[in-house]
């Protein structure tokens, strides 16, 4: 099991990520995608689309980075509760690219749902901040702190995992104390490598 993030598609590359979770159960023959996309999603099409593919391909040219690896036993355990979390996602008829709820609320929901993966979002996933069902304050993504959220376009984050960040409008910005490193909106983390376990070369099967 791997959370990936990589440089959102187009303009929006400047400003933040798009994020995803890749996941392949104990005997399966290939890996699933759990993510959310716009298109389409104003035609009556879900936002949330778990399927085969590719779990650290290319996002539009745009090279992943692993936050999150798990693997045996604690991939076991997390991938059920994942695959619930991502089903009962209360925004899957909608999408907005800011400030949410869009990809980014999407996996910081799954974190406050699935505590176990110590979910560490970067700043520049915007939409991160929105709470998803629209609650003003709830577990951090790591679900080892506390947030508070007006909308996703201002609030605070203190958290075992993610340090301290404010929010204004999107955009994120802090110190992070676990690994060290500050956060920077557009930017993203500026210090050590916040990836949990490090993973073994992840195939495209």
């Amino acid at each position: 099991m791997q959370v990936y993030a990589a440089r959102a598609f187009n303009w929006r590359g400047i400003f933040g990520v798009h994020t995803w979770i890749a996941v392949k159960p104990a005997g399966a023959a290939f890996y699933r995608r759990l993510e959310v996309m716009g298109w389409g999603v104003g035609r009556g099409r879900e936002a949330v689309r778990i399927r085969r593919g590719d779990p650290d391909g290319l996002w539009f040219g745009s090279r992943p980075e692993v936050l999150v690896h798990l693997q045996g036993p604690e991939a076991a355990v997390a991938i059920p509760a994942i695959l619930a979390a991502a089903r009962d996602y209360p925004h899957n008829h909608e999408y907005r690219i800011w400030p949410g709820p869009n990809s980014n609320t999407f996996i910081a929901h799954i974190g406050r749902r699935v505590p176990a993966l110590r979910l560490d979002l970067p700043p520049n996933a915007i939409g991160k901040d929105y709470i998803a069902g629209g609650a003003l304050l709830a577990h951090s993504p790591s679900g080892r702190g506390v947030q508070l959220s007006l909308g996703g376009l201002a609030g605070l984050m203190v958290g075992f995992e993610e340090g301290l960040e404010i929010n204004l409008l999107g955009l994120s910005a802090g110190l992070d104390f676990n690994p060290p490193a500050l956060k920077l909106p557009g930017l993203g983390r500026l210090g050590l490598s916040q990836e949990t376990n490090h993973p073994a070369t992840v195939g495209s099967n």
